[in-house]
Formats: structure tokens, sequence, C-alpha cells
């Protein structure tokens, strides 16, 4: 029983600073989807069910623009691709949960990724851990994103620099992983790369694109896999 507090404390702690940054992404998230009309139930159901702020963000732009709910999903799908591979690294460590891991599971994204995968290699599994985590991010989620649907069109997330939080939280997640010359040299080469290419071609999603093809091609170059 005090292994177990102690795992729920340290889970709790680790994940505070994290949800912070999530709960200023949220009242973000909720303002916009206020200002583009959605309902306060709309706004924090999707919060609820969908639990993806890159998502979300998206989908709430395209159907503002008209888009259709095809395109909707089909570019959600794609946004969340990289779920599955968080879920094939993260599946060992969650294994003793047994049949809670389909539970778990919907906790999966970049953030508990991060902590859970970095928890299981010095400790071994930990589904505890991994639900203290994901929980706690849920709920700053949540009600971030219930306060930012209410106080709607009073806030201005980029004059308040709240569209900040989702690029620092993954900067604040990527700096503990930069060890050896192949991450780092793949980080600074993302660097240059991405303002490079947005120099040339500003707002270009393929910047995003070829960034994320080009770096890690530098990481393999460094580690003499290429």
């Amino acid at each position: 029983m005090e292994d177990k507090r102690r795992t729920i404390k340290t889970a709790f702690l680790e994940a505070l600073p994290l949800a912070i940054a999530i709960a200023a992404y949220g009242l973000s998230y909720g303002v916009i989807a206020n200002q583009a009309h959605f309902s306060i139930f709309a706004t924090v159901a999707m919060s609820l069910l969908v639990f993806s702020g890159s998502v979300q963000m998206v989908a709430v732009a395209m159907i503002a623009t008209g888009a259709s709910m095809v395109s909707v999903l089909s570019t959600s799908l794609l946004l969340n691709l990289r779920n599955l591979l968080y879920g094939a690294a993260l599946a060992e460590g969650l294994v003793p949960a047994k049949k809670w891991r389909w539970l778990l599971s919907f906790g999966v994204s970049d953030e508990p990724f991060v902590l859970g995968s970095s928890r299981f290699n010095r400790h071994g599994p930990d589904p505890l851990y991994f639900g203290v985590v994901a929980l706690s991010f849920y709920i700053a989620w949540f009600f971030s994103s219930l306060i930012g649907a209410m106080i709607g069109n009073q806030v201005d997330p980029q004059k308040w620099g709240l569209d900040l939080a989702f690029p620092v939280t993954f900067v604040a997640l990527l700096i503990p992983s930069l060890k050896g010359k192949p991450v780092i040299g793949t980080a600074l080469a993302a660097v240059v790369i991405a303002i490079g290419l947005e120099s040339f071609m500003p707002g270009s999603q393929l910047t995003i694109i070829l960034t994320g093809i080009l770096a890690p091609l530098v990481g393999l170059y460094l580690k003499g896999r290429i």
C-alpha cells in the first residue's frame, strides 16, 4: 500500500508542471471553440471523448470553415496515427494492468508517452504511474476547456500568449531527451530545416512534413546507419 501511495504521489508531482501547460493549451482550445460558435456542451464533450489537443484544434478550425465530416475524420486519423507507435512502445509497461489496459490506452498521447516510457525504462512496468499521469492531464484538459468555453470572447489566446503553451510543452518534453550526437543532431537539423523552409515558404504545411522526413536522416547519418 505504501509503495502505491509513493507511486501516486510521484506520478502526480511529475505530471503537475506539464498539466499546467496543458491547461493553458486547453483554455486556448475552449476559447477558440467558443469563438467558432461551438456550444459549451459540444466543446467539453469533444475534450471528454477525444482528449487530443492537436486534433481538437484542427477539427474546430475545419468545421468552422465548412469542411466535410469525412475530411475532418480523415485528418484526425492522420494526426493521431503516431499514437499507434506510442501504444506499441508502452504496451509492455502496461501488461500488469491486464484487462484495464483498454482504459489506460485512452490516455496514450504525447505527454503521457514521454513520462510513461521514461518511468518504464527506469523502474519497469508501472500501469499505476501511467494511469495517474494520464488522469492528471485528462482532468486539466477537461476543466481548462470548460473555463475557456465559458469565458469565450473575453480572452484573445494570441494576446495572452496561450497559443505558445503547445510548442513550449513539447520543448520541455524534448530537452531531457537531448543526449548523444544523433539525437542532438536531429534536433538541431530540425530547427535549421524548419527555419530555412519557413523563410522560403511562410505558413506552408510542407515545412512540417519535410522537416519530419529530413531531420531524422541527419540523426541516422550521425549514428552511422547511412
